[in-house]
C-alpha cells in the first residue's frame, strides 16, 4: 500500500478505539462484540501492511503511479494506482488488481492501453 493508505488505515485504528471506549462507557456489549471484530481485522492489516514509497521515476506505470489518460473521445481521467484497502475508485485511486490497473502497470507515457470501456493513450505518468 502506499503511505497514504497506511495512514488510512491508523486513522481507522484510532477511530474504532474511541469508538471502542464508548461502547464499553455505555456497556452496550453488542457494540463492544462488533468494534472489537472490526479493531481486530485493523489492527492486523496494519501490522501486516507493507508500505511502497512512491516511484521515483515515471518512465512506465508502476504501483504508486498516477496516470492521466486521454480517451478516443478526447476525455481525460486521472488514476492512481494504489493498494485495495485505499482503492476508492470514484476518487481516481484504482486497486493495483483491478482491470484497469492491470492494463496500465508497466506501459509508458504515449502507449495506448485497452480499458473495458475503449483506448485510452497514456499521457503523463507521476
Amino acid at each position: 500500500m502506499t503511505p497514504a493508505g497506511l495512514a488510512l488505515i491508523e486513522a481507522t485504528v484510532e477511530r474504532l478505539q474511541a469508538a471502542l471506549s464508548e461502547a464499553r462507557a455505555v456497556d452496550d456489549r453488542a457494540a463492544v462484540a462488533r468494534v472489537q471484530r472490526d479493531l481486530r481485522y485493523w489492527t492486523d492489516r496494519r501490522r501486516t501492511a507493507e508500505v511502497v514509497l512512491p516511484p521515483s521515476e515515471n518512465d512506465v506505470v508502476r504501483f504508486g503511479s498516477t496516470v492521466l489518460l486521454e480517451h478516443g473521445d478526447g476525455t481525460r481521467a486521472r488514476y492512481q494506482v494504489v493498494g485495495e484497502d485505499e482503492a476508492d475508485p470514484a476518487a481516481g485511486k484504482v486497486s493495483y488488481v483491478s482491470p484497469i490497473a492491470r492494463s496500465l502497470l508497466g506501459a509508458a507515457a504515449g502507449d495506448v492501453v485497452a480499458l473495458v470501456n475503449g483506448e485510452a493513450e497514456i499521457l503523463e505518468i507521476r
